[in-house]
């Protein structure tokens, strides 16, 4: 990962849509410190104990450490005053290099020195991660999940500073519905994303992941499995009695039209008189259910 500065060129509006409140670059209206860069004795720097990222490839490391070894670190970290020990400081962007700066054996690395309070420095610290390529689904997902529930992102705020599509960040945080089995498969690299995906609507998700897995299904193969045993339960469960038809039939046809054309999904209405109803919702693909959960959670 490269400075703040760079990142802030390389999302659009980037950090500052995201992280309204924290002046990435040198501001003179602040009260903040400006930027400096040294180069620190690398046993004067720490990780951080709140790093959302807790999985380094070894194999990677030792790639990272060898390009060290030859032509040092052009990238310098990111890294604050530690809070209680002055002689420290404690990484906020680049433990990767940090790490592989170790097993090359390298004495001192070049830093940027920034004031980030704690909250500060673990949203930094998060959206560094999802700038990743290397990040699997799930671990993405949950720092989508991170940024939206402990700093108040919307998704439309993510994918607006993230250079992402609304409907990318959607289908990444529905896998965080799926049990942890799975989203370990996934975390493994054994299930894909598309894999996942078209197994949130399964009733027995775990045990179609193995069966996924087994016989090298494909994700259009996947979603075709999911979607017969799907129609199969709905053709094997009792269909409700339809209700006699009353005076306020046109009534109803008029509003199930309504609400098919805003929705553009078949939506029928059953009324039970007193005894209330149902609305019944057809969406055709894993796109248009999305769109659904969305409206219907308010997003």
């Amino acid at each position: 990962m490269t400075d703040p500065k760079s990142i802030k060129r390389g999302l659009g509006r980037g950090l500052s849509a995201l992280m309204a409140d924290i002046a990435v670059v040198d501001d003179p209206a602040t009260n903040r410190p400006e930027r400096e860069r040294v180069t620190l004795p690398i046993e004067q720097i720490t990780a951080n104990p709140n790093q959302p990222r807790r999985n380094f490839d070894p194999e990677a490391l030792n790639e990272l450490a060898a390009s060290l070894r030859s032509r040092g670190v052009l990238q310098p970290l990111i890294v604050r005053p530690h809070p209680r020990d002055k002689d420290l400081y404690e990484i906020v962007a680049g433990e990767r290099r940090w790490r592989a700066a170790q097993m090359a054996q390298l004495h001192e690395l070049p830093v940027i020195i920034r004031e980030f309070s704690d909250t500060e420095m673990l949203e930094v610290a998060i959206i560094e991660n999802i700038q990743r390529a290397d990040l699997n689904a799930i671990e993405e997902a949950a720092s989508f999940k991170q940024l939206m529930e402990r700093f108040g992102h919307t998704q439309e705020r993510l994918a607006e500073a993230l250079n992402k599509s609304r409907s990318h960040i959607a289908n990444l945080l529905r896998l965080l519905n799926l049990p942890q089995p799975v989203q370990e498969l996934v975390k493994e690299g054994r299930l894909t994303a598309g894999h996942a995906r078209a197994l949130v609507t399964a009733p027995n998700p775990e045990h179609l992941a193995r069966k996924v897995i087994e016989k090298g299904l494909s994700v259009r193969e996947t979603e075709d499995m999911v979607r017969k045993l799907a129609q199969g339960e709905a053709s094997e469960a009792p269909r409700p009695r339809k209700p006699k038809a009353e005076a306020g039939d046109s009534d109803t046809r008029a509003l199930e039209d309504d609400l098919s054309a805003n929705l553009r999904m078949r939506v029928q209405i059953r009324h039970a008189g007193m005894d209330g109803g149902q609305v019944i919702i057809t969406y055709k693909d894993l796109d248009q259910l999305d769109k659904l959960c969305q409206l219907l959670g308010g997003h």
